[in-house]
């Protein structure tokens, strides 16, 4: 329990209150109020993880260099400026410039930040750590999507002036980042100027993550499904608000027991959760069902993201940290964008969504490859 992971963790629950206050009104912004095609949601959310994937192996590697505080900071403060673009937004353009800029934002703190909180932490506890900050992130987004469904009932479902709402802890996220400490990494000049060489393990479960990650269709898709098979506004983001409500809870427990089980064990744990709910939710249009799924479906991050990120922190040294976070976080928003792409491209409206069931089959295969490349390299 370092100061800076505290403090982070307070930043993320922060931001991530904005983030999912307004994510879950994005499917309706664009294809409703603003009249754009399902397509153009894909398309601009990838888009967006392109531009934070881009951005985070740049932050990342300087990070190592430059210390990690202020990318840290200036990522936090400009996705502000992206949430204040698409609440402020008349055409879907707008979204997709404050979705890309937000993301960009995303980018520049994301490797820095988790880099930031891997340096005060042994090795051993940091899936506790990465586990608690996902939690605290996680609590966030609850928090957010709750103010969300109070505005839409207040408001009579106006969801572009309830998305106006998202600025504030936004503003508040970027407030806090001065409480942080920079890192005191300790990088000669000869390492500064060279390429840091990332281990042939390191590479290969990086690979791996970011070839399962192509499946991993934006979540807008899922609550445009939602709204789909019938969940009216305010149902999509109560359901919204019950997955996180479940990563959250999970978050912690997740983290802790990948730090003592094979990472992949946990891993395939959340792509399990993500298959069993993609196939569900693609095959019924059962409203019972969809929300014992979405529940379900909370243990996808839980077991992914914090568990990825430590896993990651685990395989690497404490000089190229920011690297190996950079490299890995931006390979699976790229793949983010691959799935963002495929998924809106295939989406059809209709009883069977097909991308869904593609998907969950495809994290079916993902699961296998991970437990096979775990005893291949134990045997």
């Amino acid at each position: 329990m370092t100061r800076n992971l505290i403090v982070l963790t307070l930043v993320s629950l922060t931001q991530d209150a904005a983030s999912e206050l307004l994510y879950p009104l994005i499917p309706l912004l664009i294809t409703v109020v603003l009249g754009a095609p399902p397509v153009v949601l894909g398309l601009i959310e990838g888009a967006a993880e392109a531009a934070a994937g881009f951005t985070k192996l740049l932050s990342g590697k300087l990070s190592d260099r430059y210390g990690r505080k202020p990318f840290v900071s200036s990522g936090y403060w400009l996705a502000a400026v992206g949430k204040t673009f698409v609440v402020t937004a008349t055409s879907w353009n707008v979204v997709l410039l404050g979705r890309v800029t937000d993301r960009i934002g995303k980018g520049l703190r994301s490797s820095p930040r988790d880099a930031l909180i891997s340096d005060g932490i042994e090795k051993h506890d940091l899936g506790k750590a990465f586990g608690f900050h996902r939690a605290g992130d996680n609590l966030g987004a609850v928090i957010g999507p709750i103010f969300a469904l109070l505005g839409l009932m207040i408001f009579d479902n106006d969801v572009k002036k309830v998305a106006l709402f998202a600025i504030i802890p936004a503003l508040l996220s970027g407030s806090l980042t001065f409480f942080v400490r920079e890192s005191k990494v300790v990088v000669t000049e000869k390492v500064k100027h060279e390429k840091v060489p990332l281990s042939n393990s390191l590479k290969r479960t990086i690979g791996i993550l970011t070839l399962i990650q192509l499946l991993n269709i934006p979540d807008v898709l899922i609550l445009l499904r939602l709204s789909n098979i019938g969940f009216s506004a305010q149902h999509v983001v109560a359901l919204y608000i019950l997955y996180y409500l479940v990563a959250t809870l999970a978050a912690l427990p997740a983290g802790a027991l990948a730090d003592r089980m094979p990472p992949a064990f946990a891993y395939a744990v959340g792509l399990s959760a993500f298959a069993i709910s993609y196939i569900a939710l693609g095959l019924s249009q059962s409203h019972t069902l969809a929300i014992i799924v979405i529940a379900l479906y909370g243990l996808f991050p839980a077991f992914t993201d914090g568990v990825g990120k430590s896993w990651i922190a685990k395989l690497s040294t404490q000089s190229e940290r920011g690297y190996a976070q950079g490299v890995f976080q931006s390979a699976m928003n790229f793949a983010v964008l691959g799935a963002g792409i495929w998924g809106g491209a295939m989406w059809q409206k209709s009883a069977i969504e097909i991308p869904l069931v593609i998907a969950g089959c495809g994290a079916i295969a993902g699961i296998a490859l991970l437990l096979v490349n775990h005893f291949r390299n134990r045997f």
